[in-house]
């Protein structure tokens, strides 16, 4: 285990316990008061449509695109945390459209594309199923913009990938699912995780409400 992964041992564990990856109330209290940054990786998508490499980004027929489960789920979750309360602030994604496109829906507004969150396993199959946390310069930035504070009151968003997710965090996070999200708070020794939500656990929290 690496020392990020190890630093964040003991939340992961105490987040893990219940159905669904629950929220525990401390951790949703503190949500709905904002001052945190929730990564997600993005949505289900179509494996049919296949991405052209080098990437294009306004071209839409060279990229994997959501699928329309993911799109609703995407809805679902954006839905979710209307209902909850949880307020939201910047939306940052990759330029990837299938982020883009999570992070319209689940925010419905406008998103801050960047070029760290896009998809660093780009054309190599193995890194894709199999991320290795190797790419430093890219896990770098990306924890500088989740340890960066949010406006007061309010949560940022950070939509990307599975590689770009154990690039910053390690290669333990590798197993993040499509629509999952990681709650980071901003620390002086570096964004600290909170909790680890599976995409179905927000709807699961607003039936409880």
């Amino acid at each position: 285990m690496n020392k990020i992964a190890l630093r964040f041992a003991p939340l992961l564990l105490i987040a893990s316990i219940g159905p669904a990856w629950a929220i525990d109330p401390a951790s949703f209290a503190s949500l709905k008061q904002g001052g945190h940054v929730i990564i997600f990786r993005h949505v289900a998508t179509d494996d049919s449509q296949k991405d052209i490499y080098p990437f294009r980004f306004d071209d839409m027929k060279a990229q994997r695109q959501l699928s329309d489960k993911g799109r609703s789920a995407a809805r679902a979750i954006g839905a979710s945390l209307k209902t909850l309360g949880v307020p939201l602030g910047e939306i940052y994604t990759s330029r990837l459209n299938r982020a883009v496109e999570t992070g319209k829906l689940l925010a419905d507004k406008d998103v801050i594309p960047r070029d760290e969150l896009t998809d660093s396993g780009a054309g190599s199959a193995s890194k894709m199923a199999n991320p290795d946390g190797d790419n430093e310069k890219i896990g770098r930035a990306i924890r500088d913009l989740v340890n960066n504070a949010p406006k007061a009151g309010a949560n940022n968003v950070v939509v990307t990938h599975k590689t770009n997710v154990a690039d910053a965090f390690g290669k333990d996070f590798a197993d993040v699912q499509e629509g999952e999200a990681l709650v980071y708070r901003p620390a002086a020794s570096g964004p600290v995780l909170v909790v680890r939500v599976k995409a179905d656990a927000w709807q699961t929290d607003v039936a409880s409400k």
